[in-house]
């Protein structure tokens, strides 16, 4: 899946090189644990880091953070690794803090917190404690979004609202009428109402399956892998339609095939917080947008966006999109062609010369007071 972390790593290595370490993989063939690197297609300048340990490991969390970080030191003493020694460190998941946080002879720490990832199901029980302890070691933060940034700056004053940006260029071929819509969308009636992004705990399963069975003559699809729940439990429903994953560069292709994008989301723990990606996508796209009250998007989006809180409602603003709603349109591709990645990462990158700076000014004033 390409999304916000690919999207902003890819950034900023146009300008530095830089090394994206994933968490470590169990397997069950390896009797002792390894590493291994490579180039990633389509973000000149990232490595990609990727370690497995023996299966047995994972009995025993402290076990897996030692050996994981043993490797990353392994790779980071290699000739090709030690371009990424004095290293501003950037987190996405704070069950890396102990292993890396204040341990690498890091210039910087950065979080960018774009989910409570405490409050999704099977999230391990250390992460609150490793969380609030990657907060307070963090020069600075960035958050997912407005409500985020509110509840993070309570541990962490140098917090930053970023929601996703958007790539106008690549959504727009939507409206390209030489983009060519997969053979198994465009075999479906219309109209076709579509979603894609990740199918998970975050879905609305009940209200997917309401609207697929009060409008027969609607095909509902959803794009997108499914992660964390059993595709055996979807509804299931003749006109109801989980097509599974498709690249970044297909998407545009898959929206050609929408006459109204979805965000279907379950109001819960796992989207409390939530400030959907793909928001700014389906409006690059140019596609009337129907939501459930996620409360970053009716915060950021509620003019653009129409909102449902029932099945019913839901159905109604389905209706009304299918009829046209050409002003809301409108109004998201101008907001769309404002809210661009790359904006994004300049205003973070100064925010990080800054926490640099304030670093070693303060480490600095330390060694003189020696």
């Amino acid at each position: 899946m390409w999304q916000r972390p690919q999207q902003y790593q890819s950034r900023l290595a146009r300008r530095r090189p830089v090394l994206f370490v994933e968490a470590p993989v169990p397997s069950q063939d390896l009797s002792r644990a390894r590493w291994q690197s490579y180039q990633p297609d389509g973000a000149s300048g990232v490595t990609v880091l990727q370690t497995e340990l023996p299966e047995k490991f994972f009995s025993r969390r402290e076990q897996v953070d030692r050996i994981h970080g043993e490797l990353v030191r392994a790779y980071l003493a290699t000739a090709e690794g030690g371009r990424f020694l004095g290293a501003v460190q950037w987190f996405y998941d704070p069950m890396q803090t102990p292993v890396f946080a204040g341990r690498m002879e890091e210039v910087a720490v950065v979080y960018d917190c774009m989910d409570q990832l405490s409050q999704f199901h099977g999230a391990p029980p250390e992460l609150i404690e490793r969380e609030a302890q990657l907060l307070e070691l963090a020069d600075v933060v960035f958050a997912g979004g407005p409500k985020m940034a509110e509840a993070k700056r309570l541990q962490n004053p140098n917090c930053h609202s970023f929601g996703c940006g958007v790539e106008v260029e690549h959504f727009e071929r939507a409206l390209d009428a030489a983009t060519v819509v997969p053979a198994d969308l465009a075999a479906l009636p219309e109209p076709r109402l579509g979603f894609f992004g990740v199918v998970d705990e975050r879905m609305d399963y009940e209200l997917l399956d309401e609207i697929a069975r009060q409008r027969p003559d609607w095909q509902i699809v959803l794009v997108g892998p499914h992660c964390k729940v059993d595709p055996a439990n979807f509804p299931q429903r003749t006109n109801l339609h989980f097509v599974g994953p498709r690249t970044y560069t297909e998407l545009p292709a898959c929206v050609r095939a929408f006459s109204v994008c979805l965000m279907p989301f379950a109001i819960n723990a796992a989207t409390e917080f939530i400030n959907p990606t793909k928001a700014l996508e389906y409006m690059a796209s140019g596609r009337p947008i129907v939501s459930t009250p996620v409360q970053d998007v009716v915060r950021q989006f509620g003019h653009i966006v129409s909102i449902a809180d029932s099945p019913a409602a839901f159905i109604a603003r389905c209706e009304e999109a299918l009829e046209g709603r050409p002003e809301a349109v409108a109004a998201g591709r101008a907001l769309a062609a404002e809210r661009s990645w790359e904006r994004n990462v300049e205003q973070m990158e100064q925010l990080i010369e800054q926490a640099i700076a304030a670093r070693a000014s303060s480490s600095a004033a330390l060694a003189l007071s020696k």
